[in-house]
């Protein structure tokens, strides 16, 4: 479910009248995870690194209240549920979008994951959950390493956005850089800084 709210009547009051008319109210964060554990996890048991990358995010975020929050035009809209969007490389040779709910239960995020990627990838049409979920957005360049990346300031796409590359390997660890792109009307740099440290403990806590 997704209902308007009085941004008035919001935490994010002060921040609404700041930012929603802002040139460029989206902010960028550069960090370098630690996935080693995630590398041991994916080669264990079988499963797809970005899907336990996406996992970990939404296991991230379901903690964070601002993530519920988000401008949506000139509204302010609240969720009851997050979903990750992944991109999807469908049989045309092009991209695809693919939403999937997220569940703190791994199995179920998994199955979900395999089924409607695939789905997407034949069909050649994007799953979108933005009308009942606020999505955060994810795009992984697998076939480059890279220090970051920003994405555009659109004024239609506001919601939170990682990018990543391939993941590096140094003295026996994996490292991953990401980018995280967040509007400052939903949250401001103190509650990003604690989504990504839990998503670093979400990483590290794995089995």
């Amino acid at each position: 479910m997704a209902k308007e709210i009085d941004p008035r009547k919001s935490k994010r009051a002060a921040a609404f009248e700041l930012w929603m008319k802002a040139p460029n109210p989206m902010v960028t964060f550069f960090k370098t995870m630690d996935v080693t554990n995630l590398v041991k996890v994916s080669n264990k048991k079988h499963l797809k690194f970005n899907m336990l990358m996406d996992y970990c995010i939404g296991k991230a975020a379901k903690d964070v209240d601002e993530f519920y929050l988000l401008p949506v035009g000139d509204k302010l809209i609240q969720y009851e549920t997050i979903a990750v969007n992944t991109i999807v490389k469908n049989k045309k040779g092009e991209v695809s979008s693919c939403d999937i709910l997220f569940t703190s239960k791994l199995e179920k995020f998994n199955s979900d994951y395999l089924k409607y990627t695939k789905q997407v990838a034949e069909n050649c049409t994007d799953r979108d959950l933005s009308e009942n979920c606020m999505v955060i957005g994810t795009s992984a360049i697998i076939d480059t390493e890279i220090d970051g990346a920003v994405g555009m300031n659109s004024g239609i796409f506001n919601n939170p956005f990682i990018i990543w590359g391939r993941y590096k390997k140094k003295f026996f660890r994996s490292y991953l850089s990401i980018s995280f792109q967040f509007h400052h009307t939903q949250m401001d740099g103190a509650h990003a800084g604690r989504f990504l440290a839990l998503m670093q403990s979400e990483i590290n806590n794995l089995k």
